[in-house]
């Protein structure tokens, strides 16, 4: 039975930029880092996979691996993001500290079941602050919300 998020890891540009970014930005502590030069299959590498824990113990992991090509490229909220859960509070708090340091910060948007905020971090890659309305359990209860249905009339729609 999977028990949660351990970590959810992409690739960064530089492992310093995105340590402000989510350390000294967002408040993630960075909690591990590992500097790793053979791959377990024994391919040479010069890598660094760095760990940033939120609240509930699970982390955002990062790995910057020069000696391997990769895309970089503003992500659209559709390619990817990530939704991290916040309060109130604390979501408008951040949309005024993004303001200020002059980071890409949009929002407030509302979807009903959460509001949220966005921000663009120093890869592309889209951070969302989520805080949750009333109505959001219900809003993401499957045995009430037709998730299935929706999901059936929209691959029959496809086709």
């Amino acid at each position: 039975m999977i028990k949660g998020l351990h970590h959810h890891a992409v690739r960064c540009r530089d492992s310093e930029e995105t340590r402000k970014f989510y350390e000294d930005f967002l408040g993630l502590p960075l909690v591990g880092a590992l500097d790793i030069s053979e791959t377990k299959s024994g391919r040479k590498t010069s890598t660094l996979h760095t760990f940033y824990q939120m609240a509930d113990g699970s982390h955002l992991a990062f790995f910057e691996a020069p000696d391997m090509p990769f895309d970089f490229k503003q992500q659209h909220d559709f390619d990817l993001h990530t939704a991290l859960e916040v309060d109130e509070a604390t979501m408008h708090d951040m949309f005024r500290k993004g303001k200020e340091a002059g980071i890409e910060t949009r929002g407030v948007s509302d979807h009903g079941f959460i509001h949220s905020i966005y921000f663009r971090d120093p890869n592309g890659y889209v951070v969302e602050l989520s805080c949750k309305q009333p109505g959001h359990d219900e809003a993401m209860n499957p045995k009430t919300n037709h998730a299935r249905n929706i999901l059936d009339h929209w691959q029959a729609a496809k086709d």
